[in-house]
């Protein structure tokens, strides 16, 4: 070690050139160190992140329902409904899975389905007043007269008016059922899809029995179709039955002014929510009618989705409708959100019989709907008849 390094470390004082060496080597140290903290923080996290992509993703919203589902399935499966009986059921799901009597309604997203199914037949309840009840019946009121009303002078003494008559019309609840089955051996193939075939067929029964109900349903066990009301020429209508107008041939539709006669057999207050119900055969036969200058009275819709008209008016295509025949009804005219309503309660209920046709399982649907026509002046039909 040299004389002048032993004076420096014995504290004698640097030359100026020195002192700089050092502060900038003390410096480029300080550097060095935070650098390498940190290159250790990036990699740590770099880590951090290599973990996390491995780990599974987080429960999304409907993972919630999972617990339902899997009780649902086992249920439908083997019977058992211990999963059915444990479940710990927050408030907003109590209506969808356990009903307030211990009975099993239709998981959420089954539920779903049907509905959607239904709503999307050919059926009344598509343009007809469709309203959910807790209750085994449900009651309308129909305000059908109108209040009297008569000018008054200075002097003259005023004279009683009339008074509106309210009619009350009762739409009782029935059970439609379906009864679907299936094998065990399917019910035990885990890739078998037991949800989706269980809405399906549940769906296309209960359609096509509600929509034969609504039209032509005789009101025993069932709801009241509106074609099964009392029904009286419209020159004639009183309330309590649904008017008609002729078609102007005994066993035919020649033309179009029977139609025309049905539009304005309807009152104007109706006539702007209205639409003409029938089958496909009679709809054939409603194309091909031409006016006096040839133009066809039937026009397709423009945009996709929407529906063909008559005269302007909307056409319901309903297969329940009766066909061109002496004396049938096969179109009607009315504004059915006014003239018809459907009461239902929102549960569907199932129950699972493995007993009563082995070695088959048998699944007892069942939801309870009631239709009746609720104002009989905002409905008109065509009777195939000579004027």
């Amino acid at each position: 070690m040299s004389t002048a390094e032993a004076k420096a470390r014995a504290g004698e004082d640097l030359s100026p050139a020195d002192d700089l060496k050092r502060a900038i080597a003390g410096f480029m140290t300080e550097i060095k160190s935070k650098l390498q903290e940190q290159d250790d923080r990036m990699t740590k996290l770099d880590r951090k992140t290599m973990f996390a992509a491995k780990r599974p993703a987080l429960a999304q919203a409907t993972d919630i329902e999972a617990p339902h589902q899997k009780a649902f399935g086992a249920y439908l499966r083997s019977g058992d409904d211990d999963g059915l009986r444990g479940l710990e059921i927050e408030g907003k799901a109590m209506s969808t899975a356990v009903a307030a009597d211990g009975g099993y309604l239709v998981a959420p997203q089954t539920a779903a389905t049907v509905q959607n199914v239904l709503m999307s037949a050919a059926s009344i309840r598509a343009i007809a007043n469709v309203v959910n009840v807790d209750a085994t019946s449900y009651d309308v009121l129909i305000d059908r007269a109108d209040i009297g009303a008569g000018w008054a002078s200075e002097t003259a003494a005023m004279t009683e008016t009339g008074t509106p008559v309210i009619e009350r019309i009762t739409i009782p609840l029935h059970e439609l059922s379906a009864l679907p089955k299936t094998s065990q051996r399917l019910l035990d193939d885990s890739a078998f899809d037991i949800e989706g075939w269980l809405a399906g067929r549940i769906a296309d029964k209960f359609a096509r029995s509600e929509a034969a109900a609504f039209v032509n349903g005789d009101g025993a066990d069932k709801p009241k179709g509106f074609l099964t009301y009392t029904n009286m020429d419209n020159d004639s209508w009183s309330w309590g039955g649904l008017g008609w107008v002729p078609s102007g041939a005994a066993t035919a539709l020649l033309n179009g002014d029977a139609i025309v006669d049905l539009v304005y057999a309807l009152g104007a207050e109706y006539r702007a929510g209205a639409t003409f119900v029938m089958n496909s055969k009679t709809t054939g036969v409603v194309r091909k009618l031409k006016d006096a200058d040839g133009r066809y009275l039937w026009s397709d819709g423009l945009a996709a989705g929407e529906p063909a008209r008559l005269m302007g008016y909307p056409v319901l295509v309903a297969e329940d409708m009766p066909d061109i025949a002496a004396g049938a009804f096969p179109i009607a005219f009315g504004n059915f959100a006014a003239g018809y309503t459907i009461a239902e309660r929102p549960d569907l209920r199932v129950l699972r019989d493995p007993f009563s046709a082995k070695p088959h399982v048998l699944f007892y649907a069942t939801k309870r709907v009631g239709g009746a026509v609720s104002d009989f002046a905002a409905i008109k039909l065509m009777q195939i008849a000579a004027f």
